[in-house]
């Protein structure tokens, strides 16, 4: 047997459902880091009484990371070169790179909402407006690649994750605050969407994840700082003084990896599947998360949302199917 035999040459289309299976992967991880960003913005929150500050501390941490290595890298340098000149030539829009507005929604989310509700069923309630905005972001083409087919597999995995939000959130529905606390991850999951599709196209105009990374954390910042600056408007500023423990501060390096990971993968799956597949490991660490550390526990109907939420991902990540030609006769 000759060596040209032992190499196996894949088809193009294996070799496209292996690159998309590997996408779908790195998304499904992106999602665990979004379980433990979760929970340390949730408990840097509730130590400071103010979810919002918590994730301006946080995001501050990995801005400054990114504006440290960004631009001495010819990669991060050239990129924001791209950046500039596809805004200047019309090939980006302002407001794509807006993407860090959704982000600084979701991880205000996590800071206002997790403490209470718990990572689980947070994540759950992230589901219903991640399915939604992900599904209105690939029809109206605000990702990298353009528009994708609304097929019946996607808008039913869409409603049954919907569904899910509904049987996970059913049991802490009551009580002062509460219709709040399930509103705010709903909102934050149609912006996580929308922030997914944008960074992805900053990303593709700059040639690399890391520009369009910092764009969004320099975004995301200006974003928090404003609403910190006016929270006092709303309501009385909390006492609380910013803990010591530098593992606190975390969440925001785990957010420099999903924004980066979400800027590679969302061009090749869309923003549907992409979202689904995260918001499948989301689950998997908040699982764990919520199981393993002190705080609410997964009720039984979080564990059956979670089973419905992987059936969901898996209906929505089937690609469509082409039609065959049929010949005369």
């Amino acid at each position: 047997m000759s060596a040209r035999d032992d190499k196996i040459e894949l088809s193009p289309r294996t070799a496209r459902g292996r690159r998309r299976a590997v996408a779908i992967g790195a998304a499904v991880l992106a999602g665990v880091g979004l379980a433990a960003q979760a929970r340390l913005n949730g408990e840097l929150g509730a130590r400071l009484g103010d979810g919002v500050a918590a994730s301006l501390a946080s995001t501050t941490a990995g801005m400054v990371l990114l504006l440290a290595l960004v631009p001495t890298l010819p990669a991060g340098r050239r990129g924001l070169r791209f950046i500039g000149a596809a805004l200047r030539s019309g090939g980006l829009r302002w407001w794509h790179c807006c993407g860090g507005v959704g982000g600084a929604v979701f991880v205000a989310g996590q800071g206002v909402s997790v403490g209470a509700l718990g990572v689980a069923a947070f994540t759950v309630a992230i589901v219903g407006g991640t399915a939604t905005g992900s599904l209105l972001a690939d029809r109206w083409g605000l990702g990298p690649g353009g528009r994708h087919a609304v097929t019946l597999a996607r808008v039913g995995g869409a409603l049954v994750c919907v569904a899910a939000v509904a049987v996970a959130v059913h049991d802490r529905s009551g009580g002062e605050g509460a219709l709040l606390l399930v509103v705010l991850p709903l909102l934050a999951g149609i912006a996580v969407a929308v922030q997914s599709a944008l960074n992805g196209r900053v990303g593709a105009a700059a040639g690399s994840p890391w520009p369009a990374t910092l764009v969004s954390f320099v975004v995301a910042e200006l974003t928090l700082t404003v609403a910190v600056l006016l929270e006092p408007v709303v309501r009385t500023a909390p006492a609380g003084r910013l803990p010591t423990e530098p593992w606190l501060y975390a969440a925001g390096l785990i957010g420099i990896g999903v924004i980066a990971t979400a800027t590679l993968v969302v061009g090749q799956v869309g923003v549907l599947v992409f979202s689904l597949a995260s918001v499948a490991g989301q689950l998997s660490g908040a699982l764990a998360l919520d199981t393993m550390t002190p705080g609410p526990r997964p009720s039984v109907a979080t564990w059956i949302a979670t089973v419905v939420t992987f059936g969901a991902v898996v209906l929505a990540a089937r690609p469509p199917r082409r039609r065959r030609s049929v010949g005369p006769g």
